[in-house]
C-alpha cells in the first residue's frame, strides 16, 4: 500500500494520496476529485504556462468526467470541449460536447490561448495533421498543454501501430493491437502510435511549435510512476 500525506494541484485540496496498485498512473487517485497523476502533472505545468487559465479562451479534447476538466468547465467562462461523433455533423454540439475531429476542426483560424488533452494523441491516426489544426487554432503566443505516454527507451519519434485502409477499414501493423479507456465509447480506443524520446523534434517538424517536455516525480502532488510528462507546444 502506497500513502503519502500531500496536495492535490486540480481540486487545491490537502489529501492523502493512497493505492494498492503498482500502476500509480491510473491508480493514484484523488480521493476528492478522482483526478489522475497525468492530470495533476498537467494542473502544475498550467500554474507555470497560464496561470490566468480561468479568463483565457480554452478547448479540451475528449475529457473526462473528473479531476481539472470539471475545474475547466465551471471556472472558464471561455471553456469549450469536443470529443468527435463520426456520425453526427462536424461542429454542432452533442450534450456538453462539440463535435470536432482533431485532424479537420471546424473552430476559425486563432481562437484559442490555450488548447488541452490528456492522452489523446496516441490515438489520432495523423497526428501531424493534429498538430497543424491546434497551430492554426490557436492564437500567437498560445499553447497546446497535454500528455500520452513517451517511451524513454524508444530511439525513434513515433511507430505507427495502425492504419487505415483504401476502403477506411483498419490495418494493424503490430501483432497485439492496445486499446485504452475511451470516456464516450465502451469499446475503447485504438492505439495507433508509440511515441519516443525524440517526439519534441519530431513535434516542432510537423508545426512550427516550440515545444518543451516535462518529468516528474512529485509524491507532494501525487505525481509518480511511469510516464509523467506533460507536454507544451507555444506558438510563438
Amino acid at each position: 500500500m502506497y500513502s503519502y500525506d500531500g496536495f492535490c494541484p486540480c481540486c487545491e485540496k490537502d489529501v492523502t494520496f493512497t493505492t494498492s496498485e503498482v500502476w500509480y498512473r491510473d491508480h493514484l487517485l484523488c480521493p476528492i476529485c478522482n483526478s489522475t497523476v497525468r492530470e495533476r502533472a498537467l494542473a502544475l505545468a498550467l500554474q507555470q504556462v497560464a496561470p490566468a487559465w480561468r479568463t483565457l479562451r480554452i478547448h479540451e479534447s475528449s475529457p473526462g468526467e473528473r479531476g481539472i476538466s470539471l475545474k475547466f468547465r465551471s471556472q472558464a467562462p471561455g471553456y469549450v470541449a469536443s470529443h468527435f461523433f463520426p456520425t453526427s455533423p462536424k461542429g454542432e454540439f452533442v450534450g456538453h460536447f462539440r463535435n470536432e475531429d482533431l485532424e479537420n476542426q471546424t473552430f476559425h483560424d486563432e481562437t484559442f490561448d490555450l488548447v488541452i488533452s490528456f492522452d489523446v494523441m496516441e490515438h489520432v491516426f495523423n497526428p501531424e495533421m493534429v498538430y497543424r489544426e491546434v497551430y492554426r487554432t490557436l492564437r500567437s503566443g498560445g499553447s497546446y498543454i497535454h500528455t500520452f505516454p513517451i517511451r524513454k527507451y524508444q530511439t525513434e519519434a513515433a511507430i505507427r501501430r495502425a492504419e487505415h485502409n483504401s476502403d477506411g477499414s483498419i490495418r494493424h501493423l503490430v501483432e497485439t493491437p492496445e486499446y485504452h479507456g475511451n470516456p464516450i465509447d465502451v469499446s475503447g480506443s485504438l492505439v495507433t502510435f508509440d511515441y519516443g524520446y525524440d517526439i519534441a523534434r519530431q513535434i516542432a517538424e510537423w508545426a512550427s511549435f516550440d515545444v518543451r517536455v516535462s518529468r516528474f516525480w512529485d509524491q507532494r502532488h501525487g505525481i509518480i510512476g511511469e510516464y509523467t510528462e506533460v507536454i507544451e507546444c507555444r506558438k510563438t
